[in-house]
C-alpha cells in the first residue's frame, strides 16, 4: 500500500485484489431491494407517474 499526495490531497494505492475484497464486503452490508408484489408495483408505479407528471 503506497500513498500519493496530489495537491494537498491524500491518495492510497492498494492492489486490484484487495480492492475486490473490500468491494464484495461492501456489497454485501448494503440491504437488498424490496420486491413488491404485482398489484403493489403497479400502485407504485401509477403513483410516481403521476408525481413525475406534476414536476413538468
Amino acid at each position: 500500500m503506497d500513498t500519493l499526495i496530489i495537491k494537498n490531497t491524500k491518495f492510497i494505492l492498494i492492489e486490484q485484489k484487495k480492492f475486490d475484497k473490500i468491494q464484495l464486503a461492501a456489497a454485501k452490508k448494503t440491504p437488498g431491494v424490496k420486491k413488491l408484489s404485482l398489484a403493489a408495483g403497479r400502485k407504485h408505479a401509477l403513483k410516481l407517474i403521476e408525481q413525475w407528471g406534476k414536476e413538468k
